[in-house]
C-alpha cells in the first residue's frame, strides 16, 4: 500500500510563498493522479489541485488559480504544491491523495476518488 507524507507547511506572511511536497513511499505513486485538499479550522476539507499523469495537466479549484501550481519529480517519488501570494484565508491542514487512475476524473474535487491519504502539514499565513 502507498503511503504519502505532506511536509513543508510553515508561518508566512500574507503575500508569501511555500512549497509543500507530498513524498510516496513507492513508485507507483508517478503513475496515479495526485490531488491537494485543505481543512481550515471548523470548515470541510477542499479541494485544491490535481495533477494527471496522462498528460502532466493540472486541475485547480477557482481560488488558487493563479497563485498555485502542482508538479512532480517522478525520480523522488514526490507532487509538490507551490504556493504563492499566500492570503490569510489559504489558512488551514494540507493534505494530499492519490488515485489509483492515473488522470483527474471530472469528479476530481470529490474525497471518495482517491484511495491513499497522507497526513497533513500546517500552513499558517498572518495577515
Amino acid at each position: 500500500e502507498v503511503q504519502l507524507q505532506a511536509s513543508g507547511g510553515g508561518l508566512v506572511q500574507a503575500g508569501g510563498s511555500l512549497r509543500l511536497s507530498c513524498a510516496a513511499s513507492e513508485s507507483m505513486i508517478n503513475e496515479y493522479a495526485v490531488a491537494w485538499f485543505r481543512q481550515a479550522p471548523g470548515k470541510e476539507r477542499e479541494a485544491v489541485s490535481c495533477l494527471s499523469r496522462t498528460d502532466r495537466a493540472t486541475d485547480y479549484v477557482d481560488f488558487v488559480k493563479g497563485r498555485f501550481t502542482s508538479s512532480s519529480d517522478n525520480a523522488k517519488n514526490t507532487v509538490y504544491l507551490y504556493m504563492d501570494s499566500l492570503k490569510p484565508e489559504d489558512t488551514a491542514l494540507y493534505s494530499c491523495a492519490a488515485s489509483e487512475f492515473n488522470f483527474c476524473a471530472l469528479n476530481w474535487a470529490s474525497e471518495s476518488v482517491y484511495d491513499y491519504w497522507g497526513r497533513g502539514t500546517q500552513v499558517t499565513v498572518s495577515s
